[in-house]
């Protein structure tokens, strides 16, 4: 595959990604939070801040979408290798282990203050588990990218 169809492919995917993320995050989430609290009145109050707390962790989300837009930038640019890119996957790691960490604090405080289910805060741990894992994850590829930018830059001064 060129790098540029490479390019586009991701390109793409991130903005379904983004778009999936869009419509889950302000379509999916206000409306089971309007069903939930019309079928259990005496947790209408846990509607705006649950909502609110949900928005905010999404924001890392789209940092982390603009930080892979750059990488498939300097994918399409012949760039894979380069330092720039392990500073990107670096940020990425940043990025997810910080909204795993924000996660699961923040439904522990709900939890404390009576507006979650102690079910609730388990299943959190899944969503948290999966971002150690990304966090993880781009971490490695942080370093083996930046490995690589490194012989490349060796090689390319060798004649």
């Amino acid at each position: 595959m060129e790098l540029k169809a490479l390019e586009k492919w991701l390109k793409l995917i991130l903005i379904g990604v983004g778009i999936c993320g869009l419509i889950i995050y302000f379509m999916i989430f206000p409306s089971l939070g309007e069903s939930f609290a019309y079928d259990n009145p005496e947790f209408s109050y846990c509607y705006w801040p649950w909502l609110i707390f949900l928005w905010v962790s999404g924001i890392p989300c789209y940092v982390v979408l603009a930080l892979g837009w750059k990488i498939s930038t300097n994918i399409g640019k012949d760039n894979s290798f380069s330092d720039s890119n392990a500073l990107y996957f670096k940020w990425i790691s940043w990025f997810a282990a910080g909204d795993a960490a924000y996660f699961f604090i923040g439904n522990v405080v709900l939890l404390l203050l009576s507006m979650s289910h102690p079910g609730i805060t388990l299943c959190s741990m899944i969503v948290t588990f999966v971002g150690i894992s990304i966090a993880v994850g781009a971490a490695v590829l942080s370093h083996l990218v930046k490995n690589a930018a490194d012989m490349k830059a060796e090689n390319d001064l060798t004649i």
